[in-house]
């Protein structure tokens, strides 16, 4: 594993979750970039430091224990990374305060550090956020590699914060420097709302959810064949988004113990809104979670799935087979693991090689839903 070397600190850094042979590092020349240009420029040891979407620690790692650090983003997963990696460096984690991004970080901040995230919506509404928590003097600078930095990302700084210029490129990473100027409160556009036929469901939606405009087409997909049941049984929505899968099978079977898990913080406060929204008071467990991790064994009787298949700018069915072993760890025995996906992804034969049964119980052009029985 490679070894991340800065000015100011040398780190051994793991992305999560962990793979075996992991191809992909933990930073980039973003992070060593931006990182060398605040040495240069010097950290006063008193400042209050705001990081913004650093997925797996690799800023706060270096500077902790130099200022005041607030770490805030989206991903449960990176918040694991993140506490994992001060450990693994022997950090003091109760040294920094971490803000999901379901919640505001309370300023003021001297120096407000960027990951462009890959969600534009994300960036806007931290941006929207960061008005009234900046010190006088403050510095915002955004880091990105340049093939995940569209134009728009320095559009929405000089919206929200004031003049942006953009540094040289170095190693295909490039820094945005923003200079705060006085402006008029913003009005956020997050969250959105979009309305759904059947069943009848106004669903809203935080700045990070996927497809938050309106309903995914996997999901559209998979509504019409959800599985009905009357009697009292343990069910999951794994990667729940804004909850509409695990709403949608509540409502057609009454007396199920619904759990939503996702690891999107914004998602997790989406479905929580959206759950009281169609069932009110009705008892639910929605959670921020790694997938079904932390789920008892032989705990559920059926798991509703339509998984992801990216982690960031990083595509590949990784996380998608990890639900699927953590879903059939989690199943009692006739279990059943519910799920929709692209035609092309093959999961029809990856689910094969975990579960005794699957059977495809309906298919689009593009979609199939299958039904996997442990």
């Amino acid at each position: 594993m490679p070894i991340f070397v800065t000015p100011f600190a040398q780190l051994d850094l793991i992305r999560h979750p962990e793979q075996q042979g992991e191809p992909l590092q933990a930073f980039d020349a973003a992070d060593e970039y931006l990182l060398n240009h605040l040495h240069q420029q010097g950290l006063p040891a008193d400042a209050r430091v705001l990081l913004l979407n650093d997925n797996f620690g690799a800023l706060a790692g270096n500077l902790l224990g130099r200022a005041d650090v607030t770490s805030s983003g989206d991903s449960h997963l990176g918040y694991l990374a993140l506490t994992a990696n001060l450990a693994r460096n022997r950090l003091a984690a109760d040294a920094l305060t971490f803000v999901p991004a379901s919640e505001v970080a309370q300023g003021p901040f001297d120096l407000v550090l960027i990951r462009v995230p890959k969600t534009l919506a994300l960036l806007e509404e931290q941006l929207i956020r960061l008005h009234g928590q900046l010190a006088p003097g403050a510095q915002v600078m955004a880091a990105a590699m340049i093939k995940h930095l569209p134009r728009a990302a320095g559009d929405l700084l000089e919206k929200y914060i004031g003049p942006v210029h953009a540094s040289l490129a170095v190693k295909k990473a490039r820094l945005l420097f923003a200079t705060p100027e006085a402006k008029p409160a913003p009005v956020s556009p997050y969250p959105t709302r979009y309305r759904l036929e059947q069943p009848p469901l106004d669903l809203l939606n935080h700045a990070n959810l996927f497809c938050r405009e309106g309903l995914d087409i996997g999901t559209r997909a998979f509504l019409p064949h959800l599985p009905k049941h009357l009697s009292r049984i343990r069910v999951a929505d794994l990667g729940c988004g804004n909850g509409v899968l695990g709403i949608a099978y509540a409502l057609g079977s009454p007396q199920a113990e619904l759990t939503l898990v996702d690891e999107s913080y914004m998602a997790v406060q989406s479905a929580k809104e959206n759950w009281r929204a169609a069932l009110g008071e009705r008892p639910v467990e929605i959670r921020a979670g790694d997938g079904l991790a932390e789920q008892e064994e032989d705990s559920l009787d059926l798991v509703l799935c339509n998984p992801p298949f990216h982690q960031q700018q990083v595509v590949g069915d990784f996380l998608a087979w990890r639900m699927f072993q953590q879903a059939r760890a989690a199943l009692v025995k006739g279990g059943e693991l519910w799920i929709v996906g692209n035609r092309h992804l093959g999961y029809h034969a990856k689910l094969k090689r975990l579960f005794r049964g699957v059977e495809q119980v309906a298919a689009t052009p593009k979609f199939v839903v299958l039904k996997a029985i442990k």
